[in-house]
């Protein structure tokens, strides 16, 4: 006879998401009516937190329903709720009977018997520094709109100005939009705005500013260059935003020592110490991690945080990133070893950086080297993430710092791996390897 499941949680209640009410189930026995509708007022939210406590129900389960679950999860939170934010995909009802009213009993029911799990998220003092980075992220993406529109009003009249210019928005790029917006036109006069360290002489650079001076697009390319400096003033107040939130969560008073491994500092990094500030508040300096730009290593703290006891080993930190490979498994034979496809950002963040290791003179670019000379460069990428997103678990975990042996010292021992294996194969068929004399 099959056995029944065991109620692991007794108290537990399930809520419907919606965008103009939410339903909630409770177990049968705690009202008269196990299911009521509330509104998504903060006075509906309430009396639905008052209603739970009525029916004294210490677990929430609700589904992550694009942005209305944040009001109702924090508040439930501070209300002293355990919530769990469940995956839409791992609850779907039988098909053919779906309403709000089944889905929340649903939700109830599976959370009683303990077959959901919560999503992570991270402390509140960290989400408040990921929504500022993410709106940060969203400015900067707005702003390169406005100068892709500003190229566009330049090559309309004929200004050829990227094809003497690396950056069209840099010091000398700037300059010249400048000065043609406030009226000047002599292409002469523009070239003398030009920077020492720009390769293009003032000739090259006159030759192609000639062209057809258009009312309508210097109009846009005017408005353009206001909304990029508006975002550029807003950009200033997110920096300012995240150094006043970094400096109340540091808990380290120590500055990192030596140099990062990045050369220079992101073009967009935010105009403070950030290197410092991350420093004093995990402890470790992951900026000498090859490949970790400070910037980088401020878009991954700010998603998964500082504190890794949410994650009981470095495998199920690597499985949350979605960076460990499948186990689609049928029959005993693996189906498909494909990662699971996820938009955590902190993952695409990693991603960017394993991608920039491809002429890094060090263990983790020869690492990835190696790895594109065995399969194709998108997978070599997700792999060398993946080793990046260990170092970062053992480091904030164990507080240890990175140290690089070297290109050198990788491939050495590479090659002493290869070697052993070699030796081993000889060994099962009754022979030996014998290294042959050095050659001149």
């Amino acid at each position: 006879m099959r056995k029944r499941p065991e109620i692991a949680f007794p108290n537990a209640a399930g809520i419907d998401i919606g965008g103009s009410s939410h339903f909630v189930a409770v177990p049968p026995d705690r009202a008269e009516a196990s299911v009521r509708e509330f509104g998504v007022y903060t006075a509906d939210l309430q009396a639905l937190a008052d209603w739970l406590e009525q029916c004294a129900v210490d677990t929430v389960a609700m589904e992550s329903t694009g942005v209305y679950w944040i009001a109702l999860y924090e508040l439930l939170e501070r209300r002293g709720f355990k919530v769990h934010l469940v995956n839409t995909r791992h609850v779907k009802n039988v098909p053919g009977r779906k309403s709000d009213v089944l889905d929340c009993q649903w939700l109830q029911q599976l959370m009683s018997f303990g077959l959901l799990a919560g999503a992570y998220r991270p402390a509140d003092e960290v989400c408040v520094l990921r929504a500022v980075m993410r709106h940060r992220d969203a400015l900067l993406r707005e702003q390169a709109r406005q100068i892709q529109r500003m190229q566009k009003a330049l090559v309309q009249m004929n200004l050829q100005l990227g094809e003497v210019l690396a950056d069209a928005v840099g010091f000398t790029g700037q300059a010249i939009i400048r000065a043609i917006v406030a009226g000047e036109r002599d292409p002469q006069r523009l070239a003398k705005l030009r920077n020492h360290r720009v390769r293009a002489d003032e000739a090259q650079i006159a030759k192609a500013l000639h062209g057809n001076w258009r009312e309508e697009h210097l109009f846009a390319l005017e408005q353009s260059l206001a909304l990029f400096d508006a975002y550029q003033a807003q950009l200033s107040g997110c920096d300012a935003k995240l150094e006043s939130l970094l400096g109340r969560m540091a808990r380290h008073s120590a500055t990192p020592t030596g140099k990062p491994r990045a050369k220079s500092p992101a073009k967009n990094a935010p105009k403070f110490d950030l290197r410092s500030a991350l420093y004093q508040w995990c402890g470790v300096d992951l900026t000498r991690i090859d490949g970790l730009e400070v910037t980088t290593v401020l878009k991954v703290l700010a998603e998964i945080g500082t504190d890794m006891t949410r994650f009981p080993s470095v495998k199920h930190f690597c499985s949350w990133m979605g960076l460990c490979p499948g186990t689609k498994i049928s029959g005993g034979k693996r189906l498909s070893g494909r990662t699971t496809p996820s938009i955590n950002r902190a993952k695409l963040a990693l991603k960017m950086a394993a991608a920039n290791l491809v002429r890094s003179q060090s263990a983790l670019g020869a690492y990835y080297r190696r790895l594109c000379a065995r399969m194709d460069k998108p997978r070599a990428i997700t792999a060398t993430a993946h080793k990046l997103a260990r170092l970062i678990y053992l480091m904030l975990t164990r507080g240890e710092q990175y140290v690089d042996r070297g290109e050198a010292y990788y491939e050495e021992r590479h090659k002493q791996r290869v070697i052993a294996s070699l030796r081993r194969k000889a060994a099962t068929f009754g022979m030996q390897l014998t290294p042959s004399p050095a050659q001149p």
